[in-house]
């Protein structure tokens, strides 16, 4: 099994591939200097444990290394995973 992340700005979402296929989507919009997380979802039939938590941390990690964006968590999934992983705080818009 391959899980991917890719961030795919045409469809304001980052997809989470298992072997190519698109089993999860975190959609965002982009306002000003920040990106709105807005809702997260993984397939329940191809799901396994962690893979919602692997493409929020991926989606984050790769708006923290290659942005100057603000994150906006108004995704109660992507919200919590922030409150559980205060590393990330900075990220965050306050």
């Amino acid at each position: 099994m391959s899980l991917t992340v890719e961030n795919q700005p045409d469809q304001s979402r980052y997809a989470l591939l298992k072997d190519g296929a698109v089993i999860g989507i975190a959609e965002y919009d982009l306002r000003d200097d920040a990106i709105v997380f807005t809702h997260t979802e993984v397939d329940p039939e191809k799901r396994e444990k962690g893979m919602a938590s692997h493409l929020v941390q991926t989606a984050l990690d790769d708006v923290r290394d290659n942005t100057r964006l603000r994150v906006i968590a108004s995704c109660p999934y992507v919200r919590s995973w922030l409150s559980e992983h205060p590393d990330y705080a900075g990220l965050q818009r306050r």
